[in-house]
């Protein structure tokens, strides 16, 4: 689970990262899924988008990606997305530390 602090950090990052996922008129399919589940594995956090075409809403494919791909959902605006997932062998990005209460 991610604390607020690095839901924004990954927020920040993501700014810069070009969407190379897209999901249309199918909707959530075994594919898409797929290719999110490779795409995490080399980058640890992706962009997503949503055509018009699509049957659900932004939120509900981004939650579905995630929960197939065992992803987290950073972030849902508009008809895009933004997924991480840590990769525990290799690990690209280095998250804040969670603050102790």
């Amino acid at each position: 689970m991610l604390t607020s602090k690095q839901r924004a950090y990954l927020r920040g990052l993501a700014n810069s990262y070009e969407v190379i996922l897209t999901v249309g008129k199918g909707g959530v399919i075994d594919t898409v899924i797929k290719q999110a589940d490779e795409a995490l594995e080399k980058r640890e956090l992706i962009k997503g988008s949503l055509l018009e075409t699509s049957p659900e809403s932004c939120r509900e494919c981004a939650e579905k990606i995630a929960q197939g791909a065992k992803a987290e959902v950073v972030q849902v605006i508009g008809r895009k997305f933004v997924l991480y997932r840590k990769n525990e062998k290799e690990p690209v990005i280095v998250l804040p530390k969670a603050s102790k209460k």
